[in-house]
């Protein structure tokens, strides 16, 4: 068991139920939200039968504390004591046992796929007007309104496709993620039923709290106002385009907790690795952190910044610093970062042509059977077809003959990798090149293979890296060319800082002067990141990294 830190030991002990918890990467925020359950059922401020309410944003994370909670827990306590669940899910509980008070039948299908995404591509939409469809779905639901206001809504704004499809999701009774928040929040208005709810949940636990959407927090609120420990890091918020509010979240939880504790020492980054994510602070918000072991870091860890003529020299440069890493530490892993999949293309190239063990996260892993159906479809397909279908999707479904299988886990790995097949084939990508990007596992092949991972700042938040290279460091990609206002440009920030911070050794961003447009290959001159002065005065250039590589203590790193 890990030996609890002062601050981790306070929060276990805090006796009332409100508390806010500021834990930016790599201080132990999981292993705290632990001890604070186990605190509240020792104390018995959550007594039988009532229970805590643990929630979180996606299945890993639930898995995360569920598996630090066994440490603190008996499996008795954890069956009968602790309620974990992530937000879809917890809507989802609502909503079977109460649809009937918001007038609808609890029979409605509950989503086990991006039905909105798969409506989308079934109608051959493109790349824009399917996020606009999907932008305009969210965001009117994310309102909390029932299904008339919606279709009054869709009908308002002008973009029938959107109308056409919510149309349909009705007509066949089933309900999508955005659904299952905004049903929820209706229900929980009717106080009988909200009520029953705050005496079930004694105490509400929620992780990762500047990640929460309005709508979420209101639901939050219905249940647990006044008894939640909110967890997290204002630095980390980087889901605006899935209509979080990092910012307003944080005034109105600051608001209704009456303690806040905050975390500055991390436990996994080196301090050079530190410095870089320090010096972004004033453009995120962020905690200024220290090392909790300075010393414990071989030559105090790296952080470097190098500008490349081009990214095809950006990524020669990458795939010569991984060999020398796996070389000498064959056990570490290797984050690539880009701020999209798109910049990274480059590295992506060089390392899935080397010999170096790769894993890219876009496309994540299959298991066995579901890899062999899909090997199988790509083989025998034809992109003609394909592309003169009325519904692209529907041909891959017949193609791969998903009708037929019953099993419902391996009907839902299968939509979800038919998904994927058809993203990349509507991009022009070759049936033979998907067939190379196959990888077989589960998820725990991406969270501990040492070797090469590929991957964007969203998808690497959580993770952990031995080793971290960001390329694209380019203004208009880092920040985002979208991004305009203050709010965005200050989310474009925490996203730089997420990619450093999931370093535990070191850190190089990169970027290039001139770029090929992804589309027309025409190239174009680049400046850096506006971001990149603040990272100056903690980093050193290429020729001072790589002699910080040749002089490293490779038996101490490969230790640390």
């Amino acid at each position: 068991m890990v030996q609890p830190t002062q601050a981790q030991l306070d929060i276990r002990e805090h006796p009332h139920l409100d508390l806010l918890v500021v834990a930016p990467a790599g201080c132990g925020k999981t292993e705290a939200l632990a001890l604070r359950v186990q605190g509240l059922l020792q104390r018995g401020t959550a007594a039988p039968p009532r229970r805590v309410l643990i929630t979180t944003f996606s299945n890993r994370a639930r898995d995360n504390i569920r598996d630090r909670l066994a440490s603190y827990l008996s499996p008795a306590a954890m069956r009968d004591r602790v309620t974990i669940a992530n937000f879809h899910g917890l809507s989802a509980r609502i909503f079977r046992a109460h649809a009937s008070v918001i007038g609808l039948s609890s029979d409605l299908v509950i989503p086990d796929s991006d039905w909105v995404g798969e409506q989308c591509r079934s109608r051959n939409l493109g790349f824009q007007l399917s996020g606009a469809v999907q932008d305009l779905l969210r965001e009117t639901k994310q309102q909390g309104i029932d299904d008339d206001a919606v279709e009054e809504q869709l009908i308002s704004s002008k973009l029938p496709d959107a109308l056409d499809i919510e149309r349909q999701r009705v007509a066949d009774g089933r309900l999508t993620y955005d659904d299952l928040p905004r049903l929820a929040e209706l229900i929980l208005a009717n106080d009988g039923v909200a009520e029953l709810y705050r005496h079930h949940f004694e105490a509400v636990v929620v992780d990762e709290f500047q990640d929460l959407t309005p709508q979420q927090l209101r639901i939050v609120n219905r249940i647990g106002h006044g008894k939640t420990t909110y967890a997290g890091d204002l630095a980390q918020g980087i889901y605006g385009f899935a209509g979080a509010r990092p910012d307003e979240i944080d005034r109105q939880v600051r608001s209704e907790t009456s303690t806040v504790i905050e975390f500055a020492d991390s436990h996994r980054s080196s301090p050079a690795v530190l410095g870089m994510v320090n010096a972004l602070s004033p453009l995120t918000g962020g905690t200024a952190l220290t090392s909790a072991r300075p010393a414990s870091w071989p030559h105090g860890g790296l952080a470097a910044q190098i500008i490349f003529p081009t990214p095809e020299a950006e990524a020669d440069w990458v795939i010569k610093c991984a060999r020398f890493l796996l070389s000498s530490a064959p056990n570490h892993r290797i984050g690539i970062l880009a701020r999209t999949a798109s910049r990274r293309r480059f590295a992506d190239a060089v390392v899935e042509a080397s010999e170096l063990p790769s894993y890219r996260w876009d496309d994540g892993i299959l298991d066995t059977d579901t890899a062999r159906i899909i090997r199988a479809m790509l083989s025998r397909i034809n992109v003609a077809d394909f592309q003169v279908a009325n519904d692209p999707l529907d041909y891959l479904r017949k193609a791969a003959g998903l009708s037929g299988v019953q099993d419902p886990s391996t009907r839902e790995a299968l939509g979800a990798a038919l998904n994927w097949c058809c993203d990349l084939l509507q991009q022009g990508v070759a049936p033979s090149s998907i067939k190379t990007r196959i990888r077989v596992g589960d998820e725990s092949t991406l969270l501990s293979m040492p070797g090469v991972h590929l991957l964007t700042g969203h998808v690497g938040k959580g993770q952990q890296f031995d080793w971290v290279m960001v390329v694209g460091a380019e203004d208009g990609c880092i920040p985002d060319f979208r991004a305009t206002s203050p709010a965005a440009i200050q989310e474009e920030a925490r996203i730089v800082s997420v990619m450093l911070s999931r370093a535990r050794h070191g850190a190089v961003i990169m970027c290039a002067q001139r770029v090929p447009a992804a589309t027309s290959g025409v190239s174009y001159a680049k400046k850096p990141s506006r971001f990149w002065p603040y990272l100056q005065p903690v980093c050193v250039d290429s020729a001072a990294a790589v002699a910080w590589f040749k002089a490293a203590n490779w038996d101490e790193v490969r230790k640390r």
